[in-house]
């Protein structure tokens, strides 16, 4: 359903409109929700993330939950290869300052995730509900790093 939706808003309003975004935001979280990240992680990197970033600006509200969402789906998942996940000046969906050619999953979900922070607090502020939240992931991912290095 969720795919309709996304190829209709699509055919509606193009892929850098608001609400094309959106929809395609919420077929990636349904996908993850149900495991198939061979088909969420690529659309989140090679479609959504470029247009999100072109069009509504890398401290949009969007772009960062799409950010999120990736950093999240590579924590969660850190069994899949760099190629795979490639994100770097060469792709520009990701964070401008990284090259996540090289390290692990883990080490790119986190920094990732420290961006999207800073990016929240300086754009939401520090109290703000989603930089609490995003604050609360980087924290997780931080555990998570520590416990994998043990």
């Amino acid at each position: 359903l969720k795919r309709a939706i996304y190829a209709k808003e699509v055919a509606l309003n193009g892929v850098s409109h608001h609400d094309t975004i959106l929809s395609g935001y919420n077929l990636v979280h349904s996908l993850n929700s149900i495991g198939l990240l061979d088909e969420s992680l690529p659309f989140v990197r090679d479609q959504l993330l470029p247009v999100a970033r072109q069009s509504l600006g890398a401290d949009h509200d969007l772009t960062l939950s799409l950010n999120h969402n990736l950093a999240v789906s590579l924590s969660e998942h850190p069994e899949r290869t760099c190629d795979d996940l490639r994100l770097n000046e060469d792709h520009p969906s990701g964070v401008d300052a990284i090259d996540l050619n090289t390290g692990n999953d883990l080490l790119k979900a986190e920094t990732i995730m420290q961006d999207v922070v800073q990016r929240k607090r300086r754009v939401l502020g520090p109290t703000h509900p989603n930089t609490a939240r995003a604050e609360h992931v980087s924290s997780l991912l931080r555990a998570k790093i520590a416990l994998h290095n043990k």
